[in-house]
């Protein structure tokens, strides 16, 4: 029997929620090419949205003086394919607009410019709600500014400059809950974080007031950094435009709520003034993971190792830094490679006092009686079997939903420079699967989803069906995913450098006929993974079904 966890675990449990929404799933990490084993700059997202169908827009133009609608609800799976929910607004359409591959949130162009989004906190004060009795008069949410950016934009700084834009002038909408929004953006160049909180319910368009509050700031070409869900911009300078960029409010917003006082003789922290650190461990241990594994002596961290049995559950000795111990970027001090982005996208904090399968209600007794973990042990206990184990919640890095990482390359062709390198479902169970910049279309399984129909052919649902047949015994259904799935991923990654070796000498010749070849790869690619998927389904219910003994 284990001890009784004290109070003061139920009470940062419930300190957690303040400030925060139940379900924040992502986790951005962005990195400057000198950071980098190969010079790509890198960006990627974890747990997006519920839409994960992926789909070509192509470059298009269109007539002086059109309009391009604004559209609210483009995070929806439900809504009709190819449709983007209710239309609440218009903008000047732009005469010339470029291919992107769109989703909820729209992460790469031809151009290779690359976004990743995550959601933050903020004052209460700032909060503005889309509701069924009330109808803001901002317009803009983050998904639709960035498939504008996708649209009209080549690079980061264009992207910031002109999301920074759309917000002053249309209002930002959160759209996740009344929540901020962060967006690490790259291009082969640069790589930069954007922060954007609302100003609650009473700003108008016309009012000469930004509709928003925004601050950017660039990656160092030799560092990394990392989103939790949290905002990480500490103090902004802009007589540094090529670090610092911000709306004209950044600061006198905050002069105005009472929030700063620019005679009492602080600096201005942008961290610390709009998302005041009231937060649990969900922030604090990803940031807390990525920092102690790339750059392990950049200070000392505290030991949040699992050092025995009970560890996780004494809550008066877990350490719990304030958030402003970590910094906004670090030097890695061993470059980093897209496998090492996606094997942080798996963490469940293992060996940790964040790991839930170290949670001695796992534990059972063998045929010789000793106590050993149970088959059915795993790092996403449901809630169901959370509240029958009695096991504490903690925040995964792997979380359901879809996402990416994304590479950017300036030695190559934007065609072939970009890869989208892409997941469905949970990244834990799921296969990455590349997408080059210059793919002209999407294999209809990935393009396919609804949430309340099950479909054989969409990539999501049969992955996610393994995913749920994963519960009949974890341990070593996990086993049997890695040795169909590991091989498979591993040879995406060691065929690369050759295919597109053959995609430069087709492009140097014909750059249709680079695309078409490009195409067809990931086309391939995806129906491979599909395969692999039912593959594991048949394999998961013939050696795991309850007609057979296996406790």
């Amino acid at each position: 029997m284990r001890p009784a966890r004290p109070a003061l675990l139920f009470l940062a449990v419930l300190l957690s929620g303040v400030l925060t929404a139940d379900g924040f799933s992502c986790t951005n990490i962005i990195i400057g090419r000198e950071a980098t084993v190969d010079g790509s700059v890198i960006t990627s997202h974890t747990g997006c949205a519920p839409d994960c169908r992926v789909h070509v827009v192509p470059a298009m133009t269109h007539p002086k003086g059109a309009m391009a609608p604004v559209f609210f609800g483009i995070l929806d799976a439900t809504v009709p394919f190819k449709t983007y929910g209710e239309v609440i607004g218009k903008i000047p359409q732009a005469e010339q607009t470029y291919r992107y591959f769109h989703s909820a949130y729209s992460h790469m162009n031809e151009h290779q410019l690359a976004i990743a989004e995550s959601t933050m906190s903020q004052r209460p004060e700032l909060e503005v709600e889309r509701t069924d009795e009330f109808t803001p008069k901002q317009i803009m949410t983050i998904e639709q500014a960035q498939a504008f950016a996708m649209q009209r934009c080549k690079t980061a700084r264009e992207a910031i400059t002109l999301i920074g834009s759309l917000m002053d002038q249309y209002g930002f909408l959160p759209s996740a809950g009344p929540n901020p929004e962060a967006l690490c953006i790259a291009d082969p160049q640069e790589a930069w974080v954007f922060e954007v909180f609302s100003v609650g319910r009473k700003w108008a368009p016309g009012s000469g007031k930004p509709g928003a509050i925004w601050a950017a700031q660039r990656v160092p070409d030799n560092h990394a950094a990392l989103v939790p869900n949290w905002s990480i911009i500490k103090e902004i300078d802009l007589s540094r435009p090529e670090w610092f960029m911000a709306s004209g409010n950044y600061m006198q917003a905050a002069v105005d709520h009472g929030w700063y006082d620019p005679e009492g003789g602080k600096p201005f922290v942008w961290q610390e003034t709009y998302a005041p650190a009231v937060t649990g461990e969900s922030a604090i241990g990803r940031l807390w993971l990525f920092y102690s594994t790339i750059a392990p002596s950049l200070r000392k961290y505290p030991d949040k190792s699992l050092a025995q049995p009970f560890t996780g559950y004494d809550a008066y000795h877990h350490p719990q830094e304030p958030l402003s111990f970590y910094p906004f970027s670090a030097q890695p001090e061993v470059l980093l490679s897209v496998q090492d982005v996606i094997t942080f996208q798996r963490s469940t904090f293992e060996g940790t006092i964040y790991d839930m399968t170290a949670d001695t209600d796992w534990l059972v007794p063998d045929k010789d009686g000793n106590l050993v973990k149970s088959p059915l042990t795993t790092p996403f206990p449901t809630s169901h079997m959370r509240q029958l184990l009695d096991i504490t919640w903690h925040r995964n890095v792997s979380k359901g939903g879809y996402g990416m990482v994304a590479q950017c390359r300036n030695w190559l062709p934007d065609d072939i420079g970009g890869v989208y390198w892409l997941y469905l479902d949970n990244q834990y169970m799921s296969t990455y699967v590349p997408i080059h910049a210059g793919v002209q279309s999407i294999h209809h399984g990935f393009q396919t989803y609804d949430p309340e129909q099950y479909s054989e052919g969409s990539a999501r649902w049969l992955i996610d069906f393994v995913d749920n047949m994963l519960y009949l015994r974890f341990q070593k259904g996990m086993e049997d995913l890695r040795a169909l799935r590991d091989p498979l991923e591993a040879e995406f990654f060691s065929t690369q450098a050759g295919l597109e070796q053959k995609a430069l000498a087709l492009y140097r010749k014909s750059p249709e006929e680079a695309r078409k070849f490009l195409t067809e790869l990931a086309t391939e690619r995806m129906e491979r993974v599909m395969e692999m998927y039912r593959t594991l389904r048949g394999i998961l219910i013939t050696k795991y079904t309850n007609n057979h003994e296996w406790l």
